[in-house]
């Protein structure tokens, strides 16, 4: 049995009704009973990830798209990440995914090499993407 599937089988022992996901490189996994239900919720191509248990994915560049369809399905679901653990907390995984590639872009900026422009452009889209994660709050009254 693979160390995913160890994982899949004990996280479904306390919560039988949620649906794993797993990140597995560049996608999410679900297994066995999880890959059935999303096969036919979802109209995922089922896979199978050895001769016995069945799989199924999505990429990781599709999460949010996955998200809504399984809320509006209102089927439980806990994203499973190495780097985190079982995420409790969805919006705060998918905020920290987003910081990363914020992350990823300002370091792979070639600053001998940027304009003004540029580096202007770059600062106001990067203050509009944490603006998305970090709202202010209007009004606040303490």
């Amino acid at each position: 049995m693979s160390k995913l599937y160890t994982k899949y089988t004990k996280l479904k022992e306390k919560n039988p009704d949620t649906v794993y996901l797993f990140k597995a490189g560049i996608f999410y996994l679900a297994l066995g009973e999880d890959a059935i239900r999303l096969s036919v919720s979802l109209k995922l191509n089922l896979g199978k990830l050895n001769e016995e248990i069945e799989k199924v994915g999505f990429p990781v560049s599709c999460r949010e798209r996955y998200v809504r369809l399984l809320e509006a399905l209102q089927i439980p679901f806990q994203f499973v990440d190495d780097t985190y653990g079982v995420i409790e907390n969805y919006s705060d995984y998918s905020n920290n995914e987003k910081l990363k590639s914020m992350i990823s872009k300002i370091l792979s900026l070639d600053f001998d090499n940027l304009t003004f422009k540029e580096a202007f452009e770059f600062l106001m889209s990067t203050q509009k993407e944490l603006s998305v994660i970090y709202p202010k709050e209007e009004n606040k009254t303490d």
